[in-house]
């Protein structure tokens, strides 16, 4: 009986789902910024060089042999811009996704920089004038957690260690409601704090002034956050049980992209459509689809001024005498209770 309560207040404690999104370099050639992300700035000067390029890592397993090959070439994120104007604080934004809870890591080294040598993570960004973000000196040997609000520095807290140059190191941050630990090397250096300014964000990459540093296997374990999207699909679920999917799509950052915001399904970080949608939205004309045992339809989503902007796939079983036509008018009804409740762009993601 204990043992069988233990495993409920366990269950309990879990988040209900937990989703994990690794951000592989790799897939960018070198000598390029990595897709999904913006390069932006806080305070005064340009923007940062972020490219992916080609730095020696050593392995965390020794080799088997002193003859063995001790190092290893693997794509990093490097912030290259040597601007030493003091407000200067260069932001890699990835937009695909806001967070709320999560835990985010990633590797980084200092390689350079003649006034500040420096990396972070940035965190719960709403613009570039309004986030959390900690960071390491290599320069003040400091590891502190700062905010920005309304352009506002506020902060540090945190605490002075070694932090070596050319070297790589790890910081990661937790966030769980207002509850906010930071840690270097896997020792929570700045313990839990409360901080309650912002809620949910993006993430990015943080340097400063002239730092040239580099970043490695970045990660985020988080807790999906449920979009409006989201909450008219699990809606319209309930009262139309017969649904073998039904899915929300908005146009995407680059022209001719789309990503996913609402689903029968659990959304993974960065979820995108493919052309079909695309060319739902951009021609406003619906697409209809036949497998073997089901029918899908996807359909404009309009704005209150008739403008498409987003696109709904309705997957539905499949009938003897099936047509085109009379699939589009099972889906119409759906589509249209969905365009009842959403006038703009913000009442699917916000």
């Amino acid at each position: 009986m204990h043992r069988l309560l233990g495993h409920l207040l366990l269950l309990l404690a879990l988040p209900l789902f937990a989703a994990e999104k690794k951000f592989d370099f790799g897939e960018t050639k070198e000598g390029q910024g990595p897709s999904g992300f913006k390069s932006t700035l806080t305070g005064k000067g340009k923007p940062g060089d972020w490219k992916i390029l080609l730095d020696e890592e050593t392995p965390l397993l020794a080799p088997l042999t002193p003859q063995a090959r001790v190092v290893t070439k693997k794509p990093v994120l490097g912030q290259l811009s040597q601007d030493r104007t003091d407000d200067h604080y260069p932001l890699l934004i990835y937009e695909d996704s806001t967070f709320a809870d999560f835990t985010l890591s990633a590797r980084f080294k200092i390689v350079d920089g003649s006034a500040e040598q420096m990396a972070g993570l940035a965190f719960r960004i709403q613009d570039e004038k309004n986030y959390y973000y900690v960071r390491a000196s290599a320069l003040g040997n400091t590891f502190y957690f700062f905010k920005f609000v309304k352009g506002e520095l506020i902060g540090p807290v945190g605490a002075r260690v070694e932090i070596t140059r050319n070297a790589w190191h790890e910081i990661s941050v937790d966030c769980h409601g207002s509850q906010i630990t930071c840690s270097l090397d896997g020792k929570a250096l700045i313990p839990q704090m409360q901080q309650d300014t912002f809620s949910r964000g993006k993430i990015g990459f943080w340097t400063k002034s002239d730092s040239v540093s580099y970043f490695s296997d970045a990660k985020i374990v988080y807790t999906p956050l449920e979009t409006p999207a989201q909450v008219i699909v699990r809606d319209l679920l309930r009262k139309y049980p017969r649904l073998l999917a039904l899915k929300i799509y908005v146009p995407g950052k680059d022209h001719g992209s789309t990503r996913l915001v609402g689903s029968n399904e659990p959304i993974p970080a960065g979820a995108v459509g493919g052309k079909t949608e695309s060319a739902v939205i951009e021609t406003a004309q619906a697409w209809y689809g036949k497998e073997k045992d089901s029918v899908s339809v996807i359909m404009p989503l309009r704005d209150r001024n008739g403008e498409a902007l987003g696109a709904v796939r309705v997957v539905m079983k499949t009938f003897k005498g099936q047509t085109e036509e009379n699939a589009i008018v099972r889906a119409a009804p759906i589509v249209r209770e969905i365009q009842e409740r959403v006038s703009s762009l913000d009442d699917l993601i916000y």
